[in-house]
């Protein structure tokens, strides 16, 4: 009997045996909170705000330094070994760097922490104080987490930049917080350099790599010391300092944004407001141990990231770097016949931005559509099957249907992340529902979903791991309240029928103390009410369905008024229209004086050249194909069609398009580092082009 009949059979009769019957779990209830009046809902556990998950300990500090000596001989830092890095010609004549990296060498609690006490001694022997800042601006690795704790121990306050940040931002940030030793890689050191000139306050520079040749070293050595990161930790080592540590109410860093619209802002974040985030997520990731194996790649300057390996700290597990490069077997950097980061790793755990989810779903669906033939009806009846159960229609979301399809069909889907991911925390912007359930299916592991921002570092909601509803982001997590107020001008109220919706403003332990050097703009957004609870009021819509479950639904700043008076949320459509094929990034623009939406469009470059392949097309490049009208009018086609599945108004779907062939990354400036659209940047950029859409 083939696979395929086997894959028919014994499911049919599985299914003559029980059904799956829905969770009616209640999640969060109403509670009474002081401040502006609304619908308020807390966690159904917890009667009042989390701050702290272990007796005695209020700061990072002292949550690093308990663990390190619990755990102190378990293996804990992870990084691949660089065996050659090679230049690699394309069929288009530009060259790619292609990495051939070996196994994961590990550093141990203990070691970690002896590598903390060494850089912090030597960043005191350096002669930098304790209300002077340090800023680390680089990308994700061991250097970065042994600095900030380094720091933290000196209670000193570490200021994060993206290391995609451009120059502007970057003496922004630097600047205004009047840093004076920064922390860099030797990438980050040339940007340093090149701007050496426009730093006002900068006298240390550590560099976390051999440090490079560069024709302003000399120049910019006048007025700062360049060391390396090893001289600094043999400097501390030879000559010790005693720790100088933090109060829960300390600020631990000052987090400057991406900068989605205009210049970056800083968030102060006290290392109670870190912490209080930190040991609520830990009570939602379920049976989360020492046993637990986390890839971590994202930016450590993005709350995301920051919070999530700080939990990895609090429950001793091990953690393993990467890069979004190098994560799989087929990344851009990893050489061919080389494993990627995952593969090598087997993380259990991983965190991710919908970006990065929508393009492992991409690629293994363009994958099997190619392959064709019975792997595809094969993969298709499974992919159905699992849907049905986990949708409640049909038993078998867990049971021996699901160990059936998982062997027969999935198994080689799941190893591309590693084989061993049992959760998935996603957030950073919207996830749509169909990765969701396509990432629950092939990778056989459910994601919690969270909600929060920056100001909020990064918790106000997460979705419960049994909870298998789509678009929605769950309940408050244990440190927050989460309140819905009226927007009468955008026409919601927190007493609308079925279901409370209005401008969500979250509360709690975890909110920051504001906007560095800005008082105007964190009295806007920030307030104190009568019970002494602060408050973000966080310009997102959203509404409480009945287990307590909150969804966003929409964005004050989105929402454009059209020529004839229709309101359109552009990041509503933008998030609906995503789903068409031929669509990479999608920015829809409106304008008050017409009565119609225009789009731009990064192109998917596998699904339109595999479309003109099959109508005959010919041209010259990708970028010529995307300036042919019939690309246009198919492509145009496309998001009609997914606009009107998912029942937008006609005025919503664009009525003209303009097809961009470059990808959009943070080194253009169109996309921050957690991959969010800079609306303001990109209307600045294409206004030609959107003047020619209009005209």
């Amino acid at each position: 009997m083939g696979p395929y009949l086997i894959g028919v059979i014994v499911p049919f009769v599985l299914t003559l045996l029980v059904r799956n019957s829905k969770n009616g779990k209640k999640r969060g209830e109403p509670t009474a909170v002081g401040g502006e009046p609304g619908y308020a809902v807390r966690n159904k556990l917890f009667t009042s705000p989390m701050e702290s998950a272990w007796q005695g300990i209020s700061t990072l500090a002292e949550l690093f330094e308990h663990s390190c000596k619990k755990h102190h001989k378990k293996r804990y830092l992870g990084t691949r070994r660089l065996i050659t890095s090679e230049m690699e010609a394309s069929g288009d004549g530009r060259s790619f760097e292609k990495l051939h990296l070996g196994e994961y060498e590990w550093l141990t609690y203990g070691k970690a922490f002896e590598m903390v006490c060494n850089f912090a001694s030597g960043l005191a022997n350096l002669g930098h104080k304790r209300d002077e800042r340090v800023a680390i601006f680089a990308d994700t690795r061991v250097e970065w987490f042994i600095a900030l704790q380094g720091c933290f121990r000196r209670n000193v306050t570490v200021v994060t930049i993206y290391a995609s940040l451009g120059q502007e931002a970057l003496c922004h940030s630097l600047n205004e917080t009047e840093v004076t030793t920064v922390i860099c890689g030797k990438g980050e050191l040339k940007k340093l350099l090149d701007i050496s000139g426009q730093l006002r306050t900068v006298k240390h520079v550590i560099c976390m790599d051999d440090i490079p040749s560069h024709p302003s070293l000399n120049q910019a050595s006048s007025s700062w010391t360049i060391t390396s990161f090893k001289d600094i930790e043999q400097l501390g080592k030879e000559n010790p300092v005693g720790a100088d540590l933090p109060v829960s109410a300390d600020t631990a860093v000052i987090m400057y944004t991406s900068g989605s619209t205009g210049l970056p802002k800083g968030v102060m974040m006290t290392h109670g407001n870190i912490l209080a985030t930190v040991s609520s997520v830990m009570t939602i990731i379920p049976r989360l141990s020492d046993k637990d194996v986390y890839l971590a790649y994202l930016p450590l300057a993005h709350i995301l990231e920051l919070a999530a390996e700080n939990i990895v700290v609090a429950v001793g597990a091990s953690l393993g770097y990467g890069s979004p490069l190098t994560l799989t077997d087929t990344s851009n950097k990893i050489k061919r016949g080389t494993k990627g980061d995952a593969s090598m790793l087997g993380p259990t755990i991983l965190a991710a931005v919908p970006a990065i989810l929508d393009r492992v779903r991409d690629g293994v669906c363009k994958k099997v559509d190619a392959t064709g033939g019975i792997s595809k009806k094969l993969f298709d009846l499974a992919y159905a099957r699992r849907l049905s159960a986990i949708n409640g229609s049909w038993f078998g979301a867990w049971g021996l249907e699901r160990l059936l399809w998982n062997f027969l069909v999935f198994r080689k889907i799941r190893a591309i992340l590693g084989s061993r991911v049992r959760f998935l925390l996603s957030g950073g912007a919207p996830l749509s529902g169909n990765t969701q359930r396509f990432i629950n299916i092939c990778i056989g592991a459910p994601i919690g979903q969270g909600y929060g921002l920056t100001e909020t570092c990064a918790g106000a909601t997460f979705t419960e791991y049994d909870d298998t509803s789509v678009g929605r982001v769950g309940p408050p997590i244990p440190c927050s309240v989460v309140k819905l107020i009226d927007w009468p001008e955008g026409g919601y109220s927190a007493n609308d029928s079925p279901m409370p919706r209005g401008e969500i403003v979250v509360g709690g332990p975890n909110v920051t103390l504001g906007y560095f050097n800005n008082d105007e703009k964190t009295k806007e957004v920030y307030k104190v009410d009568e019970k002494g609870m602060r408050w973000f009021y966080t310009g997102d819509i959203g509404r409480f369905h009945a287990d307590g479950c909150l969804e966003i639904i929409d964005r004050k700043k989105d929402i454009v008024k059209l020529q004839h008076g229709e309101y359109v949320s552009l990041g509503k459509v933008e998030a609906a229209l995503v789903g068409s094929a031929y669509v990479d990034i999608i920015v829809l623009h409106a304008d008050s004086f017409y009565s119609y939406c225009v789009a731009l469009v990064v192109a998917s470059q596998s699904a339109l050249e595999d479309w003109a392949q099959k109508q005959g097309i010919t041209y010259a490049d990708f970028s010529e194909l995307c300036q042919k009208e019939e690309a246009v009018k198919e492509v145009l086609g496309s998001l009609v069609k997914v606009g009107k599945a998912a029942r937008l108004e006609k005025f919503e779907i664009p009525t003209k398009i303009k097809l961009l062939s470059e990808p959009w990354t943070p080194d253009t400036g169109l996309v921050t580092a957690a991959l969010k659209i800079k609306r303001d940047a990109i209307r600045k950029a294409f206004s030609e082009d959107l003047a020619q859409l209009y005209s």
